[in-house]
């Protein structure tokens, strides 16, 4: 096991914050998409940036909630909403470390249990109301409030009081220690909207009514299935200065179009008819890289794409079976069949653009030969089907999957193969999010194919404590430990160390086998600059965008 050094973790929580300036433009007017995942790149030239213009941003989902805090589609939700609303900290890309945003500077206590923000001067809504620790406040008891209705919610376990004794302080107090709140904090889900729209009850913000942000752009209209319209708002100066986009939005309208057909979406780019489209799948970057286009990418923080094993099904309990599919998976294969070089093979269960990150690729071995043994030594048997069985009972795990990604039937099929050649017969079964969601809720499956993308290795904790959504139900007290004791502690290298170690225990008891990396590609018009991509690999606000 090695902590990798690739993202150091400064948490910088002082009056008078030194930033480092994430480059927002590059040497040339295409952004390389050469397999690198943890390139963050954005179309530029060495012009001026010019003022004016309307962009047309195609994106495949409907956001469904315009709400920040709500339960949206996933990245497309989130690229609305993050133009609408700031947040208290930054997240720079470059180095994962925390920098001001609406919050000038922050701190903690030694046990992670309180954290004390210091508010901007000057700061207005949307709607010319002043940003104060009131709304500060009152947006987080909204979020309290809300519970499993806000996409916020995983992040405030044991939140116990916020006050706001001075009106340029919050503080926030937990019953138990959550040193991965500051990080949690720069994501939309915690962007900060007015009183006027925490009036409105929470469900009824999805349609965007009364939502009310800081941000760079205001709600125009949001139609559902098809379009939401967002206008610059003048007098916006209060960006992260490491993002170099302080200022007022240089586009006057930004429209994303909602296009569900990933050929739809790019033929639309290549017909001028939109200036830059979302969720670019594998098989389109060739072909956008040979028409001239530009590509901005980064790998995703979090979870890498893999598999995960429902720990109270019998065959998730058993360890020699957990072992031999580990070592039936042959990652490299899949990746290099489903996707290109820009995905990379997972080294471990955190993606490398992910804070904590540790390589733990000298645990992920693929060896058919092995795998059978490993079955034969547990008491299987091959039956004249060629499928392995014992107590009468053959060994066909059903794995469960969903189209969030159109590489994964692809993925999940060629697992299914490389299995049947071992002797293991894979049932896969897939179907709506809200299905899924069920299905995990039920218990009713053995394996998972999916990921999970968050900038902070607590996702660990998130997708796999049994003290969180707990859907997994993995019966490992050595892991559960490591998981809370990450969050416990404030000290960055420690945490590290001790997420490191969550890892090895992921992969070396076969809960989890990584496989790929996901990257989030955009596609842009040589005329569009300034696009970026944040620590979280998703959307960064727009008013560093520019048309010329």
């Amino acid at each position: 096991m090695s902590v990798r050094p690739l993202l150091p973790r400064p948490v910088r929580a002082v009056a008078a914050v030194a930033i480092v300036g994430l480059a927002l433009t590059a040497c040339s007017t295409s952004s390389s998409t050469s397999g690198d995942p943890t390139s963050s790149s954005s179309a530029s030239s060495s012009a001026a940036p010019v003022d004016g213009g309307e962009l047309t941003f195609a994106i495949g989902n409907d956001p469904i909630s315009v709400n920040p805090s709500g339960i949206g589609s996933g990245n497309d939700t989130l690229y609305v909403t993050r133009q609408i609303v700031d947040s208290l900290l930054w997240q720079d890309p470059a180095d994962g470390s925390l920098e001001p945003w609406l919050a000038t500077s922050w701190k903690s206590n030694d046990d992670a249990t309180q954290f004390t923000f210091t508010l901007r001067d000057g700061v207005t809504f949307s709607d010319g109301t002043l940003l104060t620790a009131a709304t500060v406040k009152a947006n987080l008891d909204d979020l309290v409030a809300a519970g499993a209705k806000s996409s916020a919610a995983a992040n405030l376990v044991g939140l116990t009081k916020v006050t706001a004794p001075d009106e340029h302080t919050v503080e926030v107090d937990f019953a138990t220690p959550n040193a991965a709140f500051p990080q949690a904090t720069t994501s939309p889900a915690f962007g900060i909207v007015a009183d006027s729209t925490l009036k409105i009850p929470f469900d009824e913000r999805a349609s965007g009514h009364g939502v009310v942000g800081t941000g760079p752009f205001v709600l125009d209209h949001y139609t559902k299935d098809t379009e939401t319209v967002l206008t610059a708002r003048d007098g916006y100066a209060w960006g992260p200065e490491g993002r170099g986009g302080a200022g007022r939005a240089h586009l006057t309208k930004v429209t994303f179009q909602v296009a569900p057909e990933a050929s739809v979406r790019t033929g639309s780019l290549e017909s001028g008819q939109v200036q830059v489209i979302g969720g670019v799948q594998p098989t389109d970057i060739a072909t956008l890289q040979g028409g001239g286009f530009d590509l901005v990418h980064r790998a995703n923080p979090g979870v890498t794409f893999g598999l995960t094993f429902n720990g109270a099904s019998e065959i998730g309990k058993d360890a020699a079976v957990r072992e031999a599919i580990a070592l039936a998976v042959n990652p490299t294969e899949i990746r290099d069949t489903a996707l290109t070089d820009g995905f990379a093979v997972a080294k471990g269960p955190l993606a490398s653009t992910t804070p904590g990150v540790a390589d733990e690729s000298a645990h992920i071995q693929t060896d058919p030969a092995k795998a059978a043994s490993v079955l034969e030594a547990d008491g299987w048997t091959k039956g004249a089907d060629g499928i392995y069985a014992k107590d009468g009972k053959r060994l066909a795990p059903v794995l469960v999957w969903i189209t969030n990604f159109s590489p994964n039937q692809t993925s999940v099929e060629l697992v299914q193969s490389e299995l049947k050649a071992v002797g293991i017969d894979v049932k896969l079964w897939s179907g709506t999010v809200p299905d899924f969601q069920q299905k995990l809720a039920s218990g009713d499956f053995d394996l998972v194919w999916g990921n999970l993308s968050r900038a902070d290795g607590d996702v660990l904790r998130t997708q796999y404590s049994v003290e969180a959504t707990n859907f997994y139900k993995l019966d490992d007290p050595t892991l559960e430990k490591l998981l809370q004791d990450q969050l416990a502690t404030s000290d960055t290298t420690k945490r590290d160390e001790i997420l490191a170690q969550a890892q090895e225990r992921l992969v070396t008891q076969h809960w989890v086998l990584p496989v790929h990396e996901l990257t989030t590609y955009l596609g842009l018009a040589t005329k569009v600059h300034g696009v970026a991509l944040g620590a979280d690999s998703r959307l960064d606000q727009l008013n560093t965008a520019w048309i010329g």
